[in-house]
């Protein structure tokens, strides 16, 4: 006898879904084609959510929407179509009438699937670790500090709740002019700000009793280092607890973790979070637009879109990084399911690149990786001014990026309307795998190569 099968009435996840993402039922509806009736219908609870839907779910909100149950069917045909199509695994393609029948017919081989796609995905990770470290040029068996600092933050999702809470009930008590309310805290404790007119000064420099800030830098900054001595003061114990549980495995990681949490306060305090996910939502995500309305940089307005994690009240799922004239990546976090390398080294089709030598320029681009995910990039490079001709300028980039599923809602799609030809960019060349690739820099690791005295191609070899 057969049973029939479970009807899952999960409406009020779906609904919550589309709560935290702030979007409206037809939104909802046209994203993941149903009819506005229908999706009313499910959210309600009058209808169950059918196999159909849940893939769907599952395709479009892969941040948002886990399975319903480790042992159901359905959660095991989502993770083995999302097994199958992965386009870094060279093999045949499969349909989805065909994956429902394996699934349905051998479930146990399917399980296996799964768990070796979840293997193949590690091991990705850790030849892109072993990469790393041989870029960086370090045999030791441990972390560096800031790679232990900056795996902390990826791990916690780049969301520090306890931090993030407190710095937003001090940023909105600030009121219109937020550096004098804040050098009012920090007269409360006993310290006084100065404005260095010293050649050279540092950024920011504090001696116990006085905050010396560097008088040649834009208002932003000047806000930004105010908030940080703030989160100094206020937050001191509540990052000591948090660095004291992270186990870092040196003084180094542990004083570098200090000075993340403390800047990641000052972010918060500056740019709230309730409002500024808010604000974010209602300018698509517009940098410029944004940075005006809370009086930060293009680059802090850009890392704090990354870190909206909070449970509950998610923001959209970006990646955000910042790379120097080198191509080395110097800041990093992903949201989402793209990993960047942790040197140099990454690839040379991503704009980001370009966005270097082209300061005060947005640049967008439609990107594919491996794996066959799909991303709306943007990147525009950056120039911090020297007070002197004998010191060069600060020159990078930053980029930010979401998964082509949220391309309705970040602004820098619109120039590149979705669904068109994307760029194939991967990690670094030691670890993608496309052989057709005319900017590779060097194989593959572990592939090997074959040099045809009679035939050249963009690249001197083939990868076999």
């Amino acid at each position: 006898m057969t049973l029939p099968a479970r009807r899952l009435f999960v409406g009020h996840r779906l609904r919550d879904l589309r709560r935290v993402l702030g979007i409206s039922q037809a939104a909802m509806a046209a994203r993941i084609g149903l009819s506005v009736s229908y999706l009313s219908q499910i959210e309600n609870g009058d209808r169950p959510v059918t196999e159909g839907v849940l893939i769907t779910l599952a395709r479009e909100f892969p941040a948002d929407w886990g399975s319903i149950d480790a042992a159901d069917d359905t959660a095991l045909l989502i993770a083995t179509l999302e097994a199958v199509s992965d386009t870094s695994v060279e093999a045949p393609a499969l349909d989805e009438i065909a994956v429902r029948r394996a699934v349905k017919h051998q479930p146990l081989l399917a399980q296996r699937l799964v768990a070796m796609h979840d293997a193949y995905r590690r091991a990705q990770e850790q030849l892109r670790a072993l990469d790393d470290r041989l870029v960086a040029g370090s045999g030791a068996p441990g972390l560096l500090p800031w790679e232990d600092v900056r795996d902390w933050f990826h791990a916690a999702g780049n969301y520090v709740d306890a931090l993030d809470r407190r710095a937003e009930e001090i940023g909105e008590t600030l009121g219109a002019d937020r550096v004098a309310a804040l050098e009012a805290r920090l007269a409360v404790r006993g310290v006084s700000v100065a404005i260095s007119g010293a050649l050279a000064a540092p950024l920011r420099d504090y001696d116990g009793a006085t905050l010396r800030l560097d008088g040649s830098q834009p208002g932003e900054t000047t806000l930004f280092s105010l908030a940080h001595q703030v989160a100094r003061h206020e937050f001191g114990a509540v990052i000591g607890g948090i660095v004291a549980a992270s186990e870092m495995a040196s003084e180094t990681a542990r004083a570098l973790l200090t000075a993340g949490l403390t800047n990641y306060a000052a972010g918060a305090i500056v740019m709230p979070y309730t409002r500024f996910r808010t604000e974010a939502r209602s300018v698509r995500h517009d940098i410029d637009r944004l940075r005006r309305i809370f009086g930060t940089s293009f680059e802090q307005t850009c890392h704090r879109l990354s870190t909206l994690q909070r449970p509950g009240a998610l923001g959209i799922p970006f990646f955000f990084c910042r790379v120097d004239m080198a191509g080395n990546i110097t800041k990093r976090h992903s949201a989402t399911r793209l990993q960047f390398a942790r040197f140099g080294g990454a690839c040379p089709l991503w704009i980001v690149h370009e966005a270097v030598a082209i300061p005060d320029r947005i640049l967008t681009q439609l990107i594919e990786t491996t794996d066959g995910i799909r991303y709306v990039s943007m990147a525009k490079g950056l120039v911090k001014p020297s007070e002197t001709y004998t010191r060069p300028a600060r020159r990078y980039a930053v980029a930010l990026g979401c998964e082509e599923a949220n391309a309705s809602e970040f602004i820098y799609a619109d120039a590149l309307g979705t669904g068109g030809i994307a760029t194939p960019i991967g990690s670094s060349c030691r670890v993608c795998l496309r052989t057709d690739c005319d900017q590779r820099a060097f194989p593959p690791a572990a592939s090997g190569i074959r040099v045809d005295p009679d035939r050249r191609g963009a690249v001197p070899y083939e990868v076999i």
